[in-house]
């Protein structure tokens, strides 16, 4: 086989592999796939320049067919003529043509290919059925709570005031050390941290998920495997080596099993990783400026799992219910909200935000979003199960269990007393007290 050749199949291996979307679904129902993503609000304009070079593809796949089909009718035709000792020169500059052509058509190939490539790149998720339609964040839907509220912003005062006076979370050395948006814990603070992070692990140990500690640099095809890349590139550290900071342990845990065959019996798969998270966050200037709710490195514990397609969506149920156990056991008041089409994640099919209270923004937060991705990120990171019927890709999903220094915001405020923070039961173990002097 030529080197153009090998070239050529590792390209299509890796278009079979990124493609978000079954290439059947996608030339026998292009209006389905269409009108999934004009609900979405993003990522029709890159499906139809991929259908168009889809079809350029198949135009030329079937000109490279019929091609060869000649040339082999050439190739019984010259040992024929050969053979009844006839000139056989003619029928020689005929095959040098066809030779010709399809190298002409071969480098096309590879130009289509890598197009191809990156345009599927850019294409999000389609929207699981049972996802609420609308355009915006104002389209989603409550879907329950819990607790109840008892603090507004009059009854406390905001972490970001309290943390300094107290000198346990200093924003100025933070900013001294990394710059805007980060920030050093000291004290009881740090230990709150470390104490909230241990606590949510144990917690998801003990309903099932495998915790697993991961590389915190991973490679592009990694990012590429999750949907971080290239939508989300400016929002990305980058090394000098080629290396990425992961936003989300969600990146590493699902690419664990990349490019590997599942057994059906093994499914479904549940991992947790307590991880730093780096985001340059490019898009957010202005937003959260103060305090820990939007910081450049932040702490968060993320849970993972790998599902059968025909289970997977009444695994993304009890997957928010795990997120929500977190809170639930800390004795902070939360909300779920169903996002609606136009408010999805680039790779999620569905998701659920779970919203906890800020007392002193008088307002319920995102702490952790549980998304089923269906087979998005298994197309793209190549993970399969092998079933009876042969091989499918398993479906992944994700949600936070949860942001630390959201669930840490939360609960020095929802806390808070005259002369200290009470420190919730469940915590108590982790944090060696039922209190937090003021001091």
């Amino acid at each position: 086989m030529g080197r153009g050749k090998v070239f050529l199949n590792v390209l299509l291996n890796k278009v079979q592999a990124l493609a978000m979307i079954d290439k059947e679904l996608m030339r026998s129902e292009p209006e389905k796939v269409r009108k999934a993503l004009e609900s979405r609000g993003d990522g029709l304009k890159a499906f139809d320049k991929l259908l168009k070079l889809d079809a350029e593809w198949r135009a030329m796949k079937g000109e490279a067919d019929s091609l060869r089909a000649e040339r082999n009718k050439l190739g019984l035709e010259i040992a024929k003529a050969a053979k009844a000792k006839k000139d056989i020169a003619p029928l020689k500059r005929k095959g040098e043509k066809i030779a010709k052509r399809l190298g002409e058509i071969g480098e096309k190939e590879k130009k289509l290919e890598e197009k191809r490539i990156g345009i599927m790149l850019t294409v999000p998720n389609l929207p699981h059925e049972s996802v609420p339609a609308g355009k915006d964040s104002s389209g989603n839907v409550d879907v329950r709570e819990w607790g109840k509220v008892k603090r507004g912003s009059a009854d406390v005062e905001p972490h970001y005031e309290l943390g300094p006076r107290l000198g346990v979370i200093d924003f100025e050395r933070g900013a001294k050390l990394g710059g805007h948006r980060f920030t050093v814990l000291s004290g009881w603070a740090a230990k709150l941290e470390r104490a909230l992070g241990q606590f949510m692990v144990s917690l998801q140990i003990g309903r099932g998920y495998r915790e697993l500690s991961v590389p915190y640099l991973v490679k592009t095809e990694v990012m590429e495997g999750t949907g971080q890349l290239p939508k989300f590139k400016e929002d990305l550290y980058e090394t000098e080596d080629g290396l990425w900071l992961i936003p989300t342990a969600e990146v590493p845990l699902v690419n664990v099993h990349r490019d590997e065959v599942l057994e059906e019996a093994q499914l479904p798969i549940s991992y947790c990783g307590l991880t730093p998270c780096f985001r340059r966050e490019a898009g957010a200037y202005g937003k959260d400026i103060k305090g820990l709710i939007r910081q450049h490195q932040f702490t968060k514990v993320e849970l993972v799992k790998f599902a059968l397609p025909e289970k997977s969506y009444s695994e993304l149920e009890k997957l928010t219910l795990d997120a929500e156990a977190v809170l639930q056991q800390l004795e902070l008041p939360y909300k779920v909200v169903e996002l609606c089409t136009g408010d999805l994640g680039f790779a999620a099919s569905k998701t659920y935000d779970v919203e906890v209270w800020i007392p002193s923004q008088d307002t319920y937060r995102e702490i952790s979003s549980c998304s089923n991705c269906g087979e998005f990120q298994a197309r793209r990171a190549d993970i399969k199960v092998r079933r009876k019927e042969g091989l499918e890709y398993a479906h992944t999903l994700n949600g936070s269990g949860l942001a630390v220094g959201r669930c840490m915001v939360s609960l020095i405020e929802n806390f808070q007393e005259d002369r200290g923070i009470r420190v919730p039961k469940a915590l108590q173990p982790y944090m060696e007290t039922d209190y937090i002097e003021m001091k």
